[in-house]
């Protein structure tokens, strides 16, 4: 069984930087990619950034957050991170992290943290 636990949410003002994280533990195997997503009240899920294994690394970001954030991933603590940098308050919603693994490549969600930006 994975679990994945987020943390690192909390408010921020408008132009500041929030570092979440995401904790995944149970037996991995085969990780093919790591990413973010989010959701703002009345809104759908939306990906914010992902890291892909299938042939070397690669990243894809939202238009809206290209050049503010950057994921990234430490192997050794199983632990992935969402760098969020001049922060606006359109970020604002709760942020998944996810984890595509396995054979089957089973999709493992963690339970969410809130982003806050506001003044």
């Amino acid at each position: 069984q994975v679990q994945l636990v987020e943390s690192g949410g909390g408010l921020v003002q408008p132009g500041g930087s929030l570092r979440l994280s995401c904790a995944a533990s149970g037996s991995i195997f085969r990780i093919y990619s790591v990413g973010w997503y989010r959701q703002a009240p009345g809104k759908e899920r939306e990906l914010v950034a992902v890291a892909a294994f299938t042939s070397g690394v690669s990243t894809n970001y939202a238009d809206s957050v290209k050049g503010r954030f950057t994921i990234s991933r430490d192997n050794a603590k199983n632990t992935m991170y969402l760098q969020m940098n001049s922060l606006k308050p359109e970020d604002t919603a709760v942020y998944y992290c996810n984890l595509v693994a396995g054979i089957s490549k089973i999709i493992y969600w963690g339970q969410g943290t809130q982003v806050t930006v506001s003044s």
